[in-house]
């Protein structure tokens, strides 16, 4: 398998699970003024990270990526067991896909959003309260249990500390939020973790 990635971006996640599993694969960095090339595209026609190549099977998407490697190696017991185990596993990877992910991007790229830049410290401000609301909700597990999911360590987990490295980095206010704060040292120190940023120049 090879994954495509830009540094500390969501592939990130794929990355750790991947280095928690064990699975052989290979990464292959995309500059981001590559991510519209012919080449790139031909592999990933909306142009955006991730991208996984298994053989002549090609996946994007984060939660599919996630998904299938999990699915190719069941052992790992990293995507819930039983319907009620996958199903809490899946609403914290919907919940951090569809709403804290999204939250980012008037950060990362306001101008999709306004056309005045006067304006954009304001679009900032704006997600990043919306973003405080968002990761007390998944502080509320981690004040009782180590990880998201109620029965252990998920796919969910890796997606929410590469969230909470960015929100680290765009100063999102996460006072008082102690589960969140232990759980982000817990993952910071990590073998597979450490391994993945390592590999990709974090």
């Amino acid at each position: 398998m090879k994954l495509y990635y830009m540094p500390g971006a969501c592939p990130l996640v794929a990355h750790i699970v991947l280095e928690w599993i064990g699975a052989p694969f290979e990464i292959a960095e995309v500059k981001r003024e590559a991510l519209k090339s012919p080449e790139y595209l031909r592999l990933n026609p909306a142009g955006v990270v991730p991208t996984l190549v298994d053989g002549d099977f090609v996946l994007s998407e984060n939660i599919a990526i996630l998904h299938y490697i999990t699915d190719l190696y069941p052992e790992a017991k990293l995507a819930g067991e039983g319907p009620r185990g996958r199903a809490e596993v899946n609403h914290w990877l919907g919940f951090l896909n569809s709403d804290v992910h999204q939250s980012f991007k008037p950060m990362f790229s306001p101008a999709r959003y306004l056309a005045d830049s006067s304006q954009y410290e304001d679009l900032a401000a704006h997600a990043r309260h919306r973003l405080e609301g968002l990761f007390a909700l998944a502080n509320t597990p981690l004040a009782k249990h180590d990880w998201l999911a109620s029965a252990g360590r998920s796919i969910a987990d890796p997606y929410l500390y590469v969230l909470l490295r960015w929100a680290k980095a765009k100063q999102v206010d996460l006072g008082g939020m102690d589960g969140l704060q232990r759980f982000f040292q817990r993952m910071h120190t990590d073998a597979g973790v450490k391994a993945a940023e390592h590999a990709q120049g974090l």
